[in-house]
């Protein structure tokens, strides 16, 4: 068994701070970005980057528009399923306790953005990437989280190796 002793805290925690940032984040473009008005943050940027206010009622890449109950529903259920598979994972491990945590926040900070608003707010936006010449849909700090925390344990599970025990010392006979 593993030792859990902090773990809890530690997701919580990262769990927590991506949550504020990511709704600060959202309230600060809601607040001063008209929708669909930009700006770009820095001038050498501007052929490729720019925050964007855009809305979202749909999931990843706008597919399933104005789907807001179902996208709630599931962010439910891969909040309780991201939980209860976590009790099985290493929590001795620092980046499984930071994957989890990215996980969770991200899920939460969608989500409490379909319940308050009907939709998600994303806002930085690549319109002209140079490697495929094309916009790549906009997305915010909770999407970033949630794709981070993926790929962080899907490579900890990669290269993950079960602890091997000591081999047992075979019992020396007896001396006469």
């Amino acid at each position: 068994m593993t030792k859990r002793i902090g773990s809890g805290w530690v997701i919580v925690g990262v769990a927590a701070g991506v949550v504020l940032l990511d709704q600060l984040s959202k309230r600060w473009i809601e607040r001063n970005v008209p929708l669909y008005e930009s700006f770009t943050p820095l001038a050498a940027l501007g052929d490729f980057f720019s925050i964007t206010h855009f809305t979202n009622t749909g999931a990843a890449f706008g597919l399933l528009r104005d789907q807001n109950v179902l996208f709630v529903a599931i962010a439910l259920v891969v909040l309780a399923s991201v939980v209860i598979y976590a009790r099985y994972l290493p929590h001795d491990r620092l980046l499984v306790q930071i994957a989890i945590g990215l996980q969770l926040g991200g899920a939460l900070g969608n989500m409490i953005d379909r319940v308050r608003l009907g939709h998600v707010t994303d806002f930085l936006y690549f319109h002209n990437l140079p490697l495929i010449n094309r916009p790549w849909p906009a997305f915010n700090v909770a999407d970033i989280a949630v794709v981070s925390g993926v790929i962080l344990l899907a490579l900890f599970l990669l290269t993950y190796k079960e602890p091997q025990a000591a081999p047992v010392a075979a019992e020396d006979p007896p001396s006469a």
